[in-house]
């Protein structure tokens, strides 16, 4: 689905009526659950009409899937997921897809599962990770990363197109609990409906509440063998159906299916990883929680690039309009804070130590984009929210003269620590200090090679090295840009400790982490010196007196010749979205869509021809902390053939790939 250039505006919540016993839907004038018992009728419409949980104990892949049309409360989710957890340890992973174009506020949604005391326990989880209204997908991580739960905000028709438009099959059961088909029509489309057959998987079944004629032929021809059962309670009938037989995907979209590689290697047993900085150590954590194997190599220690860094702060962006920038900054910025709250609450993290997650202010002087997103972020409040500079003050502790922009989800973290807790996994091995590494292709093999000789090999290889990324394995076309940056080391103690939060203004600054405040950091493209300079910690100090002038007397009698400060080459690309995906093979995609170079808009049927099992993570540029979790995860899925957590259009604008395509465009290739 396309969104670029669209105005931005938070997804639109479900109106809710509380007058009578059970929360309504005031558009569909309609309940969200039985009036009798919800978790009856639930059990016995969707779980025993898709035959479960006893197909979790006998099924053979590692995950099983379920999609859902109309979250709503999240009551069948949780009663899949209690009946995952009675199925004991050699149950597959559970992986629930569901869509909503109404999601609940989180008020409501807490309320309406009170109902249910059963299934309290799960549904404080629920209710702890649930995201806010930002249309797109959301992934959450539950049950130590057993249980995924993908959440679609928007229209349900969008994206099972999306998804479908990828011609993969992932889907083992699907509920269809919208509203009524009288009152909801359009989740009861032939068109949407339609769409069911080419996401399922072999054997794959179906169940709803309703037993419409309408429904019930539309499906039968859609490709599922469908029959009409006993309903719930007060209602006659129900409908369960099984997929017949395999169904191709409807017609593609007139456009270049470059981004769909033309061949899907199998789930490979083990991975190598190159690079131990927050790209490499996010993608063998996402792998590990799958039960992938995985190698993580560096030339030197974890962390030692520009991941290094005492403190980096959770940034984002944000928009008036949709742009791919800008909604993969947002999203991944919401992931992110999901990710590292989960580390900081299972203690992988330790708050005040690793980091903090007490919010963070940041200046914005365009007062016209400023306002016009005070009028865009209240529904987005948890995400971000417009501040004057009274309440700026408020927040971080310190007078401040500017508006801006408060995250109170975001703060601060420390680089290596994260790092080191993501590798800290049974299923991840970590060779350090290995010096230069090579890598090369020997048949269907990834080998990461040493001075003297191989390393490690596997199937499947990720390259996370940064600004070292180009050299590896003929990526030397990669348009990859060096960044320098020196942060300034600044000692604890007053003034600054009066600093609540994070604080980004030219620059940035976070509440004393161990060795006191990491403040920066500058900005120097293609520079690469990596020695400590005393103009450039006077630089930083000089940014921050500006942003505070009440510490200026303080900051003026710091020797900026002798301040502890760090180097480090950040990599970046020329559109400032990172690179992630798979590696094309250059001179067969060159030679497939030559045409472009005549006709850049000319559709080409053929789909990418890739390098078999290499995968690319890097130009996170200043954001890994905050691009470097939902980037692990798009690899992860697609190296595991899962659904993946971004919509096509936004992993279009990360495909390294996208830069050959630009070149042949222009006439450079």
């Amino acid at each position: 689905m396309r969104r670029e250039g669209a105005p931005f505006q938070a997804q639109p919540e479900a109106d809710i009526d509380w007058s009578g016993a059970l929360p309504s839907a005031r558009r569909f004038d309609d309940v969200y659950f039985s009036r009798s018992d919800g978790l009856d009728e639930s059990t016995y419409t969707f779980l025993q009409g898709n035959d479960l949980p006893a197909r979790f104990t006998r099924h053979s892949a590692r995950s099983f899937r379920v999609a859902e049309t109309g979250f709503g409360t999240g009551l069948n989710f949780l009663l899949t997921w209690e009946a995952w957890r009675s199925c004991g340890p050699r149950r597959p992973d559970l992986h629930y897809l569901s869509l909503e174009k109404y999601p609940l506020a989180p008020a409501d949604l807490e309320r309406a599962l009170q109902a249910f005391p059963r299934l309290a326990p799960l549904a404080r989880a629920l209710q702890q990770a649930y995201p806010p209204p930002l249309p797109g997908r959301h992934r959450l991580h539950l049950e130590g990363g057993r249980v995924c739960l993908d959440l679609c905000w928007g229209e349900a028709s969008d994206t099972l197109a999306d998804l479908a438009s990828r011609q993969r099959r992932w889907v083992d059961a699907w509920y269809l609990d919208g509203f009524a088909p009288a009152k909801n029509a359009a989740l009861w489309s032939a068109q949407l409906l339609a769409l069911l057959a080419p996401l399922s998987r072999p054997g794959a079944t179906l169940a709803t509440f309703t037993a419409a004629g309408a429904v019930r032929r539309t499906l039968d021809a859609a490709g599922f063998a469908m029959r009409k059962v006993p309903g719930h309670g007060a209602k006659r009938e129900a409908l369960r159906g099984v997929l017949r037989a395999p169904v191709a995907a409807p017609p593609a979209a007139a456009e270049t299916p470059w981004d769909l590689p033309a061949r899907q290697a199998a789930t490979p047993s083990r991975v190598l990883v190159l690079g131990a900085g927050l790209a490499g150590c996010a993608a063998a954590a996402s792998l590990a929680r799958r039960g992938i194997a995985t190698t993580v190599l560096d030339a030197g220690a974890v962390a030692c690039g520009a991941s290094g860094n005492a403190q980096g702060i959770l940034y984002t962006r944000l928009s008036r309009q949709h742009s791919a920038l800008g909604d993969f900054a947002l999203h991944s910025f919401s992931h992110a804070l999901r990710h590292y709250r989960d580390l900081f609450d299972s203690a992988a993290l330790r708050r005040g130590r690793d980091g903090d997650l007490c919010g963070c202010f940041a200046v914005q002087r365009d007062a016209a984009e400023r306002e016009a997103l005070r009028a865009l972020l209240p529904p987005l409040a948890q995400l971000a929210q417009v501040v004057d500079a009274a309440t700026a003050s408020q927040l971080l502790g310190v007078e401040q003269a500017e508006a801006g922009y408060w995250y109170p989800g975001s703060g601060w973290l420390h680089p290596p620590a994260v790092c080191t807790a993501l590798l800290q996994h049974d299923m991840i091995d970590l060779m350090q200090d290995c010096g230069p590494i090579s890598l090369r292709q020997r048949g269907d093999t990834w080998q990461a090679c040493g001075a003297r000789g191989v390393l490690a090999e596997a199937p499947c290889a990720i390259i996370a090295a940064g600004g070292d990324s180009g050299r590896l394995a003929g990526l030397d076309w990669l348009p990859l840009r060096r960044v320098r940056g020196q942060t300034t080391t600044l000692p604890g103690g007053p003034p600054l400790d009066a600093l609540r939060a994070a604080f980004c203004h030219d620059g940035y600054i976070a509440p004393a982490g161990a060795d006191g405040h990491c403040i920066g950091a500058t900005f120097t493209v293609g520079d690469d010196g990596d020695e400590v300079r005393a103009q450039d910690n006077r630089h930083n100090l000089q940014r921050l007196a500006s942003a505070v002038p009440a510490w200026r007397a303080h900051l003026d009698s710091l020797d900026a010749d002798t301040l502890p400060a760090r180097v480090g080459q950040r990599c970046a690309s020329p559109d400032y979205l990172p690179l992630v995906g798979p590696v094309p093979d250059v001179q067969a995609f060159c030679a497939d869509y030559a045409g472009l170079r005549r006709n850049a808009k000319r559709p080409i049927e053929r789909r990418g021809r890739y390098l078999q099992g290499l995968y690319l993570s890097t130009g996170h540029g200043s954001r890994g902390l905050t691009s470097t979790p939902l980037a692990a995860e798009l690899l992860t899925a697609m190296i595991c053939d899962e659904p993946p957590p971004l919509e096509r259009e936004l992993c279009r604008a990360l495909a390294p790939a996208r830069f050959l395509l630009r070149d042949l465009a222009r006439g450079r290739r």
